[in-house]
Parts: C-alpha cells; sequence; structure tokens
C-alpha cells in the first residue's frame, strides 16, 4: 500500500486572486515529511540541513534555492550546528498559466527530470537574495500594484534559478537527475509524464472532464489513468478534480462580486444546486455565508 505523509493543502492568502504566500522562518527541528498541490520554493539564508525530495537527499546551505513541485514528497532535516533559517514561498500553478504568455512558466514543471535545486554563488547568489527580500518587503506592505510586483518578482526568481540550473549542467558542476514520473503503458511504450496529465487536468477543470476522455487522451487504459493519479496526489480522480474546481470557486467568491450561479459555471459545475451541496459539504458552509465569512474577516483585518 502506497504510503502517503501529511498532506498539506493551504496558506495564507491562497483564495485569492492572487495566491501567493512568502515567509521567513527558522527551523531548530527541521520538518516533518509532506506533500501538497501547490508549488513553493525556498530559499537558505543562514544555517545548514539536508532536504528529501522523493527519497534523494540533497544539502542546504545559505544560497541553496530549492524548487518543489506539486505532490512530490519532501522533509527537512537540521543538524547540531543550529537552526536553518531560510524563506518559503507557496504558490499556486496558476500563476504560471497565463494565456498572454502561452504556457508561462509552465515549463518549469515539464522539467520534472532536472535537479530541483541550485547552489547559488557570486552575482547570481545576490540577485537572487535581493529579488526574495524584495518579494517579502512587497509581500508585507500595501503599496500600490503590489499583486503585479509579486508575481514579477515570482517569474524573475524563477528564471533566474532555471537559468543557473542549465548554466550548472553544461558546465558540469550539477546534472540532472533520471526522472521516476514516466509513464509506460502495457507495451512499455513511452505514453507522457505524469506532469503533461497533471497540467492538462489543471487547464481543462472548468470544462466537461470525464476520466475515460483523460485516459483516451494520454493513450491510457482507464483503470492505469486512475491508479497514476491515485499514485500521484493521493486522490481519486473525481477527488482531485473536486479540489481544483472548489478552490477556483472560494478564489472567485473571495475577490469577486460574481453571483454563486456564475461561479457555479465558470468552475465548470453546470448545476447549481450541485455545486452548493459540494462546496457545503467540502467547506461546512454555503457558498454565499463562505463570501460573507471572507468578507467580515477583510473588514476585521482593516480595522
Amino acid at each position: 500500500m502506497t504510503y502517503f505523509p501529511d498532506y498539506l493543502k493551504t496558506y495564507p492568502n491562497m483564495n485569492t486572486s492572487s495566491p501567493l504566500h512568502i515567509s521567513l522562518n527558522r527551523l531548530p527541528n527541521g520538518f516533518r515529511a509532506h506533500r501538497h498541490d501547490f508549488l513553493e520554493f525556498s530559499y537558505v539564508v543562514e544555517g545548514a540541513g539536508r532536504e528529501a525530495i522523493n527519497e534523494t537527499l540533497h544539502e542546504m546551505l545559505p544560497g541553496t534555492f530549492t524548487f518543489v513541485l506539486p505532490y512530490q514528497i519532501h522533509e527537512l532535516y537540521t543538524g547540531t550546528d543550529g537552526p536553518l533559517t531560510l524563506y518559503n514561498c507557496m504558490f499556486s500553478m496558476d500563476l504560471l498559466m497565463e494565456s498572454s504568455a502561452g504556457e508561462g512558466l509552465l515549463r518549469l514543471i515539464d522539467l520534472a527530470g532536472e535537479r530541483p535545486f541550485v547552489q547559488l554563488e557570486g552575482s547570481d547568489r545576490e540577485r537572487m537574495k535581493w529579488l526574495i527580500e524584495d518579494m517579502y518587503r512587497e509581500y508585507a506592505g500595501r503599496e500600490p500594484w503590489r499583486q503585479t510586483m509579486l508575481q514579477t518578482r515570482l517569474k524573475e526568481i524563477l528564471v533566474l534559478f532555471d537559468r543557473t540550473r542549465r548554466t550548472a549542467k553544461l558546465g558540469g558542476t550539477s546534472g540532472g537527475h533520471h526522472s521516476a514520473d514516466s509513464l509506460r503503458a502495457g507495451d512499455g511504450r513511452k505514453t507522457g509524464s505524469i506532469w503533461s496529465i497533471i497540467h492538462y487536468i489543471h487547464q481543462h477543470y472548468q470544462d466537461e472532464l470525464a476520466l475515460s476522455d483523460l485516459a483516451a487522451r494520454f493513450s491510457l487504459s482507464v483503470s492505469r489513468m486512475s491508479e497514476v493519479i491515485k499514485e500521484t496526489t493521493g486522490q481519486t480522480y473525481s477527488q482531485f478534480l473536486r479540489d481544483l474546481r472548489l478552490r477556483h470557486a472560494c478564489g472567485l467568491l473571495a475577490s469577486t462580486e460574481m453571483s454563486v450561479a456564475e461561479v457555479a459555471m465558470e468552475v465548470g459545475y453546470g448545476s447549481y444546486k450541485t455545486f452548493s451541496r459540494v462546496f457545503r459539504e467540502s467547506k461546512g458552509l454555503a457558498p454565499k455565508d463562505y463570501r460573507r465569512s471572507i468578507a467580515a474577516r477583510r473588514s476585521s483585518a482593516d480595522t
């Protein structure tokens, strides 16, 4: 039986039009094994430790930048030399899916077999430190164009990471490791990457996306497609699809004036009643009440 450690599903600022949260953390005792359905990067400021991503260990030192993909199991270890101080930024895959930029930065996730970390030195290290510190300042402030600046910094940070990773690989100082994410059908023919499937679901969850249609698109049997999604996400296909739709719905309820019926249609539910029932079962309250609770929370924070 596949073992799944803690599944973290939430982070501050998640259900907004700009789902991103950055924090500076001090870890005296590491952090337990966990996974999540959002993206995360970390950058070490002080201390030393190690990180395991899908059971592959790497060192964490000042200047280490790590990019963790959704559903990857990772754990942090610290030694006797003191705590590990690092920035952590959690954000939605949606921020990498801008239509104006084609596939945006989703190409980074397609490179799942590449090394998930770099050890930055020299000018690259100084540049990354400045970008992350500036992003942290923007997040904590309330300046005009805050969301635009945060998304701009995020893109600059990820581009710098990937450029550094590619340069190091070409120079022979670091190499990609073999990806365990490739899928094979019964005849042994490679049929695609699990990340291609995850991307496709993220891009089309608002449509009528039957498991059989998804399986046919990626040349897998329905049972194999079901197994792949369960093995990767720890959820059934219907649970995974529901969570994606409800996360989008929460963001729309919190950040727009769309009616509940319009939100239901926008996230892929053809029936208002079905959407309301599923939302209540998952969140414990009706969509309208959820919207009121978010508005009350914001009002309280502003006073």
